[in-house]
């Protein structure tokens, strides 16, 4: 989360005008994340998540976003649902960007993810997948394989800026990926950005889960390999095979894995640490002047992708 599009007093009043929210009490912006320009707001009717969608998210995927949500939460999963206004819709626009508001959620996002926290969310984000398989919408990962190259192509040029011969180190890896991808793995509704921040507890519980708008049609195990990256990472970027062991065997608990998304867990796991580079390599780059919140290091995920291109199997995750 975080605010690029600021909304002044007249602009909200304008807008909550189309709820039945009551008086507000307080607004204020939140500066974590990368993607859209978020607010907390405060009503006599309760507490709210204001959001405001940016150019990375295109206008056509919020009904997927918002009906996903919707579905989710109908199907006992713990994460924001979308408030409608009078006219029974739940998106509008505001300062001329899309808009919604969606509940807001009890918890705190752990500042250090602890072994527990990756029991609960392995457990939780089974369940979640086992959630989507009744939802009719469908839409494709715009950040998996077909995606990265043209992501590569318009950071390649000034990627030396960040480290000397990192464009030709990501074109190899690249090229692996293309010619290595999987095929085939069972798949359905994933999160697509499960970091800790998108994850709430409270009270030695999983509370929620936030910030569906990467949400797309991909391999379930493609979701666990981001879920390795983003919480089994030590500060020193040592792996810790105890936190990852932990969320895998959680998760499957709830939703048994193929022997196929067993094995492809290194190769998956090195898409998503290329992802999540490639990304931030383009936001480090790119970064937009006034933003409140500064870019992430592309480099921690250069060290994530040289763990998993050293990976041997499944047990190199803590698994048989």
């Amino acid at each position: 989360m975080a605010v690029y599009t600021e909304v002044t007093d007249e602009d909200l009043t304008a807008f909550l005008d189309q709820y039945e929210l009551g008086q507000v009490t307080a607004f204020k912006g939140i500066a974590e994340g990368v993607e859209n320009s978020n607010y907390i707001l405060h009503t006599t009717t309760g507490s709210y998540i204001l959001t405001l969608y940016e150019k990375r998210v295109r206008a056509e995927d919020l009904p997927y976003f918002v009906g996903l949500m919707e579905h989710l939460a109908g199907h006992g999963i713990d994460c924001p649902v979308p408030i409608t206004g009078r006219d029974g819709g739940a998106l509008r626009e505001l300062c001329g960007r899309p808009a919604a508001i969606v509940s807001f959620l009890d918890g705190l996002s752990p500042r250090r993810a602890r072994p527990e926290h990756c029991r609960l969310l392995g457990a939780a984000m089974a369940r979640m997948h086992l959630a989507g398989a009744g939802f009719k919408m469908r839409r494709e990962n715009a950040l998996s394989l077909p995606g990265w190259r043209p992501l590569f192509e318009s950071s390649a040029a000034r990627a030396h800026e960040v480290q000397a011969g990192l464009a030709e180190a990501l074109d190899s890896e690249l090229a692996y990926l293309e010619a290595n991808w999987p095929k085939d793995l069972p798949e359905g509704v994933i999160h697509a950005d499960l970091f800790p921040d998108n994850v709430f507890f409270l009270g030695g519980r999983l509370s929620g889960i936030i910030d569906f708008y990467f949400a797309c049609n991909d391999f379930f195990a493609y979701d666990l390999a981001t879920c390795l990256n983003a919480w089994c990472f030590e500060p020193d970027d040592s792996f810790n095979v105890t936190k990852a062991r932990l969320l895998l065997q959680s998760y499957r608990q709830v939703r048994p894995f193929s022997q196929a998304e067993l094995e492809a867990l290194p190769l998956l796991a090195r898409g998503s640490a290329l992802r999540f580079l490639l990304t931030r390599l383009y936001d480090w780059l790119h970064h937009p002047e006034g933003a409140l919140v500064e870019p992430k290091d592309p480099l921690e995920y250069w060290k994530k992708l040289g763990f998993h291109q050293r990976a041997r199997g499944p047990g190199d995750y803590g698994l048989d």
